[in-house]
């Protein structure tokens, strides 16, 4: 997530700040110690702890009191290297877990128990997450390479659990998906008993072969595809077969080299992966299928080569730490362009909807004094009028729960379910009954969510007053007070009388959340 720092936007502060990130992924925890700059972010320090949630974890859906206290005692080692840096407050340290963690059913005891052990908060990444920082960290790597930025990419990550893949064209993120094809998901396949080397490479190959056509539907090679890989099975192979690597830029591996390579270690056992190329027994447990699942997708796609990006997780979670975990505005755009294409979807009054969104940014802004809302529910918002109306295809009566419902199921870029959450529950009440505590998806919120809800939504509702003529003539507007009330000048626009109507019925919200009432008036 390098893209878009700067001195302003990482810290104010002169003197470096010490962090660390922690992943617990499904065959090792590994923890990075950085230093936060004006400028940079530099990492100070890698650690690796092997540990075995994968296979408890995709076998038998619960990991083991063995491995959870496992987990709580390498992290407990953590702990006294991160004081040595002098890293001890809860705010520095961010600790994560991937798919190993996110699909077991005792995940919250898991949680629990860290937290009583250690004191540290482990945060289950969803998918959308991971996709977002994957984003933000190889963006630079590919818009330095004019190649790449001209080119659709597509950006594949084999991990233990899952394959992470990003379709991007001229920066834009054209698609974003998890597909449960992980090495370790792949050598479960394999416990058979013996196998020749024909016949394991046989068995990987149906299984990864699923999962192929599945990504052929999305990336539609319309145009010259670029793979990118990322990982760190993927790394390994591209520093023994590169030997002028610098681990750092974009390394070109020749497909056929990777071919040979994966054709060498698939003859080997663990041991002897260990022995002839160097390997640790982490790295050698899934070189194997995740070697061959890059391999046969650089030869699905017809491509003489590929590229290898130094990038990972820790990296991403650094970096989102030296912005302070706002949403950048890379990301925002991003996040907007994929709510266009889903309103396109369900042909949304497109014009309509960027009117409305552009009235409910304006409106958030000139009222933060009021609404006190951090920039993360500004996208919400945005996104939410963009979409208020994307249920009309399927119901005009009740479009407003449709849209509730097309919003939580769909897949926005970089958004988790909780925000998906928000952001349809934004568009829910965009009309009709005011937020219940008797509506079960509004009700199951913690307070302080239901609050920006509802904050969110009285201001969508003024918005969608202002707009009421469908014409886009209201574009600017100027907020202030007068006593008690909220008055909103329409500089420009001499004839307001159809949106004052519209927002004498639409203002109620307003008033009962922020107690006060609404006057709309020309700017003559």
């Amino acid at each position: 997530m390098a893209q878009g720092l700067s001195s302003s936007s990482i810290s104010t502060e002169s003197s470096p700040r010490p962090v660390a990130v922690i992943d617990i992924g499904a065959t090792s925890i590994r923890m990075a110690i950085a230093e936060i700059h004006q400028d940079d972010v530099r990492t100070l320090d890698t650690l690796v702890q092997s540990v075995d949630l994968g296979r408890e974890a995709f076998d038998d859906r619960r990991l083991s009191r063995k491995s959870i206290e496992k987990t709580a005692s390498v992290l407990k080692q953590y702990q006294r290297v991160l004081q040595e840096y002098g890293i001890t407050s809860p705010a520095d340290v961010r600790v994560v877990a991937t798919s190993a963690v996110r699909e077991v059913s005792n995940r919250l005891a898991f949680i629990d128990r860290i937290f009583v052990a250690t004191g540290l908060e482990v945060e289950a990444l969803e998918e959308a997450e991971v996709n977002r920082i994957t984003y933000m960290g190889v963006m630079p790597h590919l818009m330095n390479q004019k190649k790449l930025a001209d080119s659709k990419s597509v950006v594949v990550e084999v991990g233990g659990g899952s394959t992470e893949l990003l379709v991007i064209r001229g920066g834009n993120v054209l698609h974003s998906q998890s597909y449960r094809l992980g090495s370790l998901r792949l050598l479960k396949t394999l416990e058979t008993g013996r196998l020749t080397p024909l016949r394991r490479r046989s068995i990987l190959e149906s299984h990864i072969k699923r999962t192929l056509v599945q990504i052929a539907e999305q990336v539609n090679p319309d145009q010259k595809i670029q793979l990118v890989a990322i990982g760190g099975d993927i790394r390994f192979a591209a520093h023994r077969l590169l030997e002028n690597w610098d681990g750092v830029s974009l390394a070109k591996l020749p497909t056929k080299d990777l071919a040979n390579l994966t054709d060498q270690v698939l003859k080997l056992d663990e041991d002897e992966i260990v022995r002839q190329f160097g390997a640790s027994f982490i790295e050698a447990e899934t070189l194997v299928p995740a070697l061959l699942a890059y391999t046969m997708l650089a030869r699905h796609f017809e491509l003489q080569h590929l590229y290898v990006c130094e990038t990972n997780l820790r990296d991403g979670l650094l970096h989102d730490m030296a912005v302070g975990g706002s949403w950048t505005t890379e990301f925002r755009n991003q996040s907007v362009r994929s709510a266009v294409s889903l309103g396109r979807k369900f042909d949304f009054d497109e014009m309509h909807a960027r009117n409305v969104a552009e009235l409910s940014r304006k409106l958030y802004d000139q009222l933060q004094d009021d609404h006190q809302l951090d920039s993360r529910y500004e996208v919400i918002l945005y996104l939410a009028a963009l979409l208020h109306e994307i249920g009309m295809l399927i119901n005009v009566r009740s479009n407003h729960k449709h849209a509730l419902y097309v919003i939580r199921n769909s897949d926005l870029f970089g958004l988790s379910k909780i925000e998906l959450l928000q952001v349809g529950l934004v568009a829910r009440y965009y009309r009709r009954a005011s937020p219940q505590s008797s509506h079960p998806e509004y009700g199951l919120l913690p307070r302080e969510e239901r609050v920006a809800v509802s904050k969110l939504a009285s201001l969508l509702r003024l918005a969608i007053a202002l707009a009421d003529t469908r014409s886009g003539r209201i574009r600017e507007i100027e907020c202030e007070r007068e006593g008690k009330r909220l008055v909103i000048n329409v500089p420009g626009v001499e004839d307001v009388s159809l949106e004052q109507i519209a927002m004498r019925q639409n203002a109620g919200l307003f008033r009962d959340v922020f107690g006060m009432p609404v006057l709309l008036r020309s700017g003559k």
